[in-house]
């Protein structure tokens, strides 16, 4: 059985707004976790179109990680190891789909929906009857929810982080009730995987790190919010450019060189989207 589970993430901004700060925040966030062989490298973003959704960007990332899983899943995957993301954003609704190919049986599907509400809309991706018998709803607080200590920085906490230039925050209990502008990421994980005597372990492990994920990416966006509110969208175009190129950089360091395409198919480093 596919483990499916809701994130709702409240922010507060505007989901015009968050636009911008989705695309600061992956560019920058992407950058600060990459290190010599490990971390994100961006392998293909072009336009794209769907006939419901119109125009988006399609972006392929490979995601190196081997040395940051658990022991157990360590011991099973090859020295050069990492996870394939497919991503495609028509904002506000974006799909990313993960998969490895040294293990077939695993697949994490993710639809995104933000809409300018405190996470009251009980149903916003459209999920059939039977998906909402499967359905578990997580509510995610930015501000208050406990958060790993090991990517913990106090100038990145939303209860003590306060904008001057929109002069919002810091965020206090009952946050997600009175402040406004607020929006809220609606978030349907489907994460499988079927081998028998590990699906529950690598399923619950990877909701796990997936909220966790959700929750530094959405409290950076509203930290850094002073940074890029104000930006255009060619303005954080420029800067996602910028900081891809150097993650590309920082990721191929210790190994051959770029996974094939890693430049795009024009040559060039190209910028990436993500569905965070």
């Amino acid at each position: 059985m596919v483990l499916t589970k809701e994130y709702r993430v409240c922010m507060p901004l505007t989901v015009e707004e968050y636009k911008i700060g989705q695309l600061y925040m992956i560019a920058r966030h992407s950058l600060e976790q990459s290190e010599e062989g490990e971390g994100v490298e961006v392998v293909e973003n072009k336009p794209c179109k769907d006939d419901v959704h119109g125009k988006g960007q399609y972006t392929e990332k490979h995601i190196h990680l081997s040395s940051r899983l658990p022991y157990w899943v360590q011991a099973i995957c090859p020295r050069v190891f990492y996870v394939i993301e497919k991503s495609w954003n028509y904002y506000p609704y974006t799909l990313t789909e993960y998969t490895c190919s040294f293990i077939p049986k695993l697949n994490v599907l993710i639809k995104t929906k933000y809409e300018d509400n405190n996470g009251t809309t009980d149903n916003c991706l459209d999920l059939s009857e039977e998906e909402l018998k499967l359905r578990s709803v997580d509510h995610l607080d930015i501000a208050f929810d406990e958060f790993s200590p090991k990517h913990y920085k106090p100038e990145e906490d939303p209860k003590f982080f306060k904008s001057i230039k929109t002069n919002r925050g810091p965020l206090v209990e009952g946050w997600r009730e009175t402040d406004k502008p607020i929006m809220c990421s609606y978030k349907v994980v489907h994460a499988s995987f079927e081998v028998w005597g590990l699906q529950t372990k690598v399923e619950d492990f990877i909701q796990r790190g997936i909220r966790d994920i959700l929750l530094l990416g959405h409290r950076q966006a509203f930290a850094w919010l002073d940074e890029w509110h104000g930006m255009t969208l060619e303005d954080v175009r420029d800067y996602e450019r910028q900081k891809q190129a150097e993650t590309n950089e920082k990721v191929q360091a210790a190994g051959d060189g770029p996974t094939p395409n890693a430049t795009g198919s024009n040559g060039r480093n190209t910028p990436t989207q993500d569905s965070n």
